[in-house]
């Protein structure tokens, strides 16, 4: 029996169904009725909402892509504060980056984006602009500011966002291949601690030196020296 729902909850309820029936069915074996049973209200009201199953799973892509930026723009919230342990600050950015990107509706995501991009082209711009796209620009601003800060030697923000995020979710995919196996909290904090090990090695404010000496003279955004710590 169908629930009663506000307006925007159904929509909502009917857009988290879908996600969830596309999922697990995949867009060729999901039917509407599915849908409809999955968030509760009658199988006209999905098409009252949205018109055919391909306009659902286009909205249902989109929301689900939405939701997942915020809880991973939420994750960098350490970051606003430039004072404190950098190293432990990126290593906690890192960690909950990794583990949402390990969780399941994020590898869902993935899974529907790979296996449905031939049919529906347009998806690969809806999931990256309400997804990876908009991180990266967040995580850049982040960074800019720390390098400002004197904490990060950064030129090009958007690069160091781009290789953090790379460090960070190259190595898991292999490890998980593709989000089809889970690994453990142990490994998550490994993952996060060499990637952001590597990071420092280039971006830190301390520039390494063939031999493995600091170099004492660095500069920030503007070319002008910083004081480095005894």
């Amino acid at each position: 029996m169908a629930t009663r729902r506000g307006g925007g909850d159904r929509r909502q309820a009917i857009l988290e169904g879908a996600f969830t029936v596309f999922a697990r069915r995949g867009y060729a074996q999901a039917f509407v009725k599915e849908v409809a049973a999955e968030a509760g209200v009658a199988k006209p009201t999905v098409y009252n909402h949205l018109n055919d199953k391909a306009t659902l799973f286009r909205h249902a892509m989109q929301a689900t892509a939405q939701s997942v930026l915020d809880e991973r723009l939420a994750a960098l919230d350490p970051l606003k504060e430039a004072s404190g342990d950098l190293h432990a600050t990126l290593h906690d950015v890192g960690y909950r980056l990794l583990r949402l990107h390990t969780e399941d509706r994020a590898c869902a995501l993935r899974r529907l984006l790979y296996s449905e991009i031939t049919h529906f082209p347009d998806i690969l711009e809806i999931v990256t602009e309400s997804g990876p796209h908009r991180l990266t620009q967040a995580l850049a601003d982040r960074f800019a500011r720390l390098a400002l800060a004197g904490r990060l030697r950064v030129t090009d923000p958007d690069v160091a966002a781009e290789q953090f995020l790379a460090l960070l979710t190259g190595p898991l995919e292999a490890r998980t291949r593709m989000g089809t196996r889970l690994i453990d909290d142990t490994a998550l904090n490994d993952l996060a601690r060499s990637a952001v090990d590597a990071f420092l090695q280039i971006f830190g404010p301390q520039a390494i030196t063939e031999a493995g000496t600091d170099v004492r003279k660095v500069t920030n955004l503007d070319g002008h020296p910083l004081p480095v710590e005894e």
